[in-house]
């Protein structure tokens, strides 16, 4: 039988979501807190990778296994004290056979965390950048995300995607927060989306400039990626 595992994490303690030879990762320490408590191997399929340092508010992965939903219904707190602070499993529950949680996800939404001014209790959950940044250019840049079209100049290169085009739903800046929701992301979109609508803010690029750099499907022509740290994926919307 399937289920899904609704969780969320900090990441600043590990080496991205998914398992890899090298470093911690949020992967198999949920895969051994799991084998832990069931006494089996469990594989986990996540919705998605984040690189190191990015956060989750709301994460899904689904497993198989023929242990009973009785048992399973039981163990969310076992597992959330035996996993670190840093990861917080919400709910575990069944779901049909055939719903797969990075293919069956209808749309994610991100969130990226600026701050202008420096503040130590934010270290690691946002990214500190020059004041006095533009928002209401950069929201007019943000719109041209919006719809289907190849985002490859916000891709990072060398990946073994089949196709760099995705339809973004919406995109804004408020309250210092980018958010933008697509039915999907390539590999550090958002961070170097985020990395050149700051550039617009600043007026090294206008909302034109910024239209061509879409349209010229060349990741040389963006900006940098964003740090890390600023990055949280916050939802995932399927039909359940």
């Amino acid at each position: 039988m399937r289920y899904f595992v609704e969780f969320a994490y900090n990441g600043s303690d590990f080496h991205g979501s998914q398992s890899q030879p090298n470093g911690i990762t949020v992967q198999a320490t949920m895969e051994q807190a799991f084998a832990t408590i069931l006494r089996e191997p469990i594989a986990l399929t996540f919705a998605g990778r984040t690189d190191a340092g990015v956060h989750a508010r709301q994460m899904f992965a689904h497993f198989d296994t023929n242990i009973s939903h009785a048992i399973l219904n039981t163990i969310t707190p076992r597992l959330n004290n035996l996993l670190p602070a840093s990861i917080a499993i919400a709910r575990i529950f069944p779901v049909a056979d055939d719903l797969h949680a990075r293919f069956s996800a209808r749309s994610r939404t991100y969130e990226y965390h600026i701050r202008t001014s420096k503040d130590p209790f934010a270290q690691g959950f946002s990214a500190r950048v020059t004041p006095d940044l533009d928002f209401d250019r950069m929201n007019e840049a943000a719109q041209s995300l919006l719809g289907k079209q190849d985002f490859a100049s916000f891709c990072r290169v060398h990946t073994d995607v089949k196709t760099t085009f995705c339809t973004v739903f919406e995109a804004y800046w408020k309250n210092n927060v980018f958010t933008i929701t697509a039915d999907r992301f390539l590999r550090n979109m958002v961070r170097s989306i985020v990395g050149t609508l700051i550039e617009v803010g600043r007026g090294r690029l206008t909302p034109e400039q910024f239209r061509e750099i879409i349209a010229a499907h060349n990741r040389c022509k963006a900006g940098q990626s964003a740090p890390a740290e600023g990055l949280y994926l916050t939802h995932i919307e399927y039909d359940f």
